[in-house]
């Protein structure tokens, strides 16, 4: 990625927000790398350096900005959307990918080597996979330090270090200080309740993510209302329970999460982050889809638009499943009888939660289509059940589709839809929807399958965000 020296200073010198998390200020004689909306005074053009993302300025050996709180900046940059393997990677990573496996293992799963890895990263990020990783870890246990009580051992193993000794280490030579020094004053509690905010990059039309993911929302699995979201979920082998709402004033959401795994918190706030699309760059997928002819209009009036994501791969392709051939509604309430029947209740049920959503081992030996379903859409939950128990990599970016179509009852269309919301996949299209083609229905009639995919090819690399437009046009007009 480059970075003009003149436009990135004319930004800082404005504090200009549009910037924030596009690149980071290095200061050569302060040794501090700092967000471009930092109050502190803007240091000389001859003085500074800038990267294309903290880990990049880590690895150059400067430290974070304690005033401006480099963790705190929307993710993402001016590259993503030109790079798909490195937002692939990036999705992995945040989910922690590196915690626990190789540079090595996560190539594989993005189908290339790990040379080429390391060179895609160099060339967009400016650093290593493991120096972003270990950039992740180290600015999320800063924000757990900063926003929450978890005393600083939970703090550690949140943040995916795997000792404290290390944790305290790598701590100490980032801010030349221990991280008890953050907490001088404050008490360290126990309370599993933790509560951090989240920043995305505006416009974000939540309201109408929110209806988006309210329309489909698994009964005792997920209540969605006008503010906010919530659910249960297993993670690390430990239940919990999650709540979602936007921060008054702020582009940020605040996500409080129950759990007693500190381990699932990572996890949580990167799967939450992937459901309300909060990485995306609206401004550059605006401004590319802005020029058609066709939805050139929808997109203006409809700004901030994302695509809903999926808090779990599986049940979001069980729900796709469901809904084949019948209305969102109708296979909503069949989700909900299938989480009755097959899910576990939770112990402490909070309003409207009450169950977990059924696991692979468990639907690969249930007799779903007793709930009344075909035959074959049952057999299709079945064996889509079996292949997430044997690969816990089925939703992974790189090849989902291709994967997802060699299950039996799973067509291009249901394969495209999991792509887009659980594979995070932005290019991914279901050109034989029918709501697609009816929203693009002129004298001649609705466009088929083919002819629509035709016409996606102008709209390339984010076709998803035009399906959710086309969606809105659909809507609005039945």
């Amino acid at each position: 990625m480059t970075l003009p020296h003149e436009v990135c200073y004319r930004a800082l010198r404005a504090r200009d927000a549009r910037f924030d998390g596009r690149f980071f200020t290095a200061v050569r004689t302060t040794g501090i790398y700092c967000r471009p909306i930092c109050p502190a005074r803007t240091p000389r053009a001859d003085n500074v350096v800038f990267y294309p993302s903290a880990a990049a300025a880590q690895e150059a050996g400067y430290r974070p900005c304690l005033r401006c709180r480099p963790e705190c900046s929307p993710q993402g940059g001016a590259w993503r959307g030109s790079e798909a393997t490195v937002a692939r990677a990036l999705t992995l990573i945040e989910a922690g990918a590196l915690d626990e496996g190789s540079v090595e293992g996560l190539a594989e799963r993005l189908g290339l080597g790990d040379r080429q890895l390391r060179r895609l990263f160099h060339q967009h990020l400016g650093a290593t996979p493991v120096a972003v990783a270990q950039a992740r870890r180290i600015h999320l246990a800063k924000r757990l330090l900063h926003e929450t009580e978890l005393p600083i051992t939970a703090v550690a193993l949140a943040a995916g270090f795997g000792s404290v000794r290390r944790f305290n280490e790598a701590f100490s030579a980032m801010f030349g200080r221990p991280p008890s020094a953050l907490r001088q004053g404050r008490g360290s509690g126990q309370d599993p309740d933790v509560a951090l905010t989240l920043a995305y990059r505006p416009p974000l039309d939540l309201q109408s993510l929110l209806q988006f993911l309210g329309a489909r929302a698994i009964p005792g699995v997920e209540v969605v209302s006008a503010g906010g979201y919530a659910r249960t979920f297993q993670l690390k082998g430990a239940v919990g329970r999650l709540e979602v709402r936007p921060v008054p004033g702020a582009d940020q959401l605040r996500a409080r999460i129950v759990t007693p795994k500190v381990t699932a918190i990572g996890p949580a706030l990167a799967r939450v982050r992937h459901l309300f699309d909060l990485d995306a760059e609206p401004e550059a997928i605006a401004e590319h889809l802005g020029l058609d002819p066709v939805l050139g209009a929808r997109v203006r009036a409809h700004p901030g638009l994302r695509v809903p994501g999926a808090w779990d791969g599986f049940e979001l392709g069980v729900r796709a499943i469901l809904g084949q051939q019948i209305s969102v509604r109708a296979a909503t309430e069949l989700a909900g009888r299938l989480v009755q029947a097959f899910g576990a209740a939770v112990e402490a049920p909070a309003p409207g939660l009450t169950h977990l959503f059924p696991t692979p081992e468990r639907l690969a030996e249930a007799d779903v289509a007793s709930l009344g379903m075909p035959r074959a859409r049952g057999a299709a939950v079945r064996a889509l059940a079996t292949a997430a128990a044997a690969d816990p990599h089925l939703f992974d970016p790189h090849g989902a589709v291709e994967r997802l179509r060699k299950i039996p009852g799973i067509g291009d269309w249901t394969a495209q839809y999991i792509a887009m919301r659980a594979a995070r996949d932005a290019d991914a299209f279901p050109a034989s929807d029918v709501g697609l083609q009816r929203a693009l229905q002129s004298e001649r009639g609705r466009p088929t399958a083919r002819e629509l995919s035709a016409k996606a090819e102008a709209w390339r690399p984010w076709r998803a965000y035009a399906a959710l437009h086309l969606w809105a046009a659909d809507q609005e007009n039945s």
